[in-house]
């Protein structure tokens, strides 16, 4: 496809660039440049990749090139097992449970009046909890500060010359 003069844009539509930046392109020096070597690298794949995009490719040639000629002809049997004795017995009890919900009257039922129990205890019980509290709260907020001092003595009274006498002959 050629490029016809009428195609290209006049000098009013082209870009503006600025001012700054066009004194900095046109102050270019080339020579400043440093000197640099490309190097490429080349990754190669390993053994491993080679020989799994081998057995893929092989696979896919031979799913290509499969003859479904070559495949022998065979009936297919279909097994009907049908249920044995013990589970026919076991639906048919659990449909007669069904049923029997299902067919409920419940007009039948005769009207009853439920009583209501008081589960909080009686004035026994709840005397008896005050007064474990009350021992447990003495034992808690037990004040040692309000006991007296007290001196201990120990008495070890020595056996007399009799009962050591009496303890060696016996």
């Amino acid at each position: 496809m050629a490029c016809s003069v009428s195609d290209s844009p006049s000098l009013k539509d082209l870009p503006k660039v600025a001012t700054d930046l066009k004194s900095q392109l046109e102050a270019f020096n080339p020579s400043c440049l440093k000197d640099v070597d490309t190097n490429e690298k080349i990754v190669l794949p390993s053994a491993e990749d080679v020989a799994q995009e081998k057995q893929h490719t092989a696979l896919l040639h031979d799913l290509e090139q499969f003859q479904t000629s070559a495949l022998r002809k065979t009936e297919t049997v279909e097994k009907i097992v049908l249920p044995n004795a013990i589970d026919v017995a076991t639906e048919k009890n659990q449909k007669s449970l069904f049923d029997g919900i299902e067919k409920f009257d419940a007009t039948r039922l005769k009207h009853t009046e439920t009583q209501e129990k008081n589960p909080l205890p009686d004035k026994d019980a709840i005397e008896a909890e005050k007064e474990k509290n009350k021992f447990l709260n003495g034992i808690e907020n037990f004040d040692p500060t309000k006991l007296k001092h007290t001196e201990t003595c120990e008495k070890n009274p020595l056996p007399t010359k009799d009962i050591i006498e009496q303890e060696k002959t016996a």
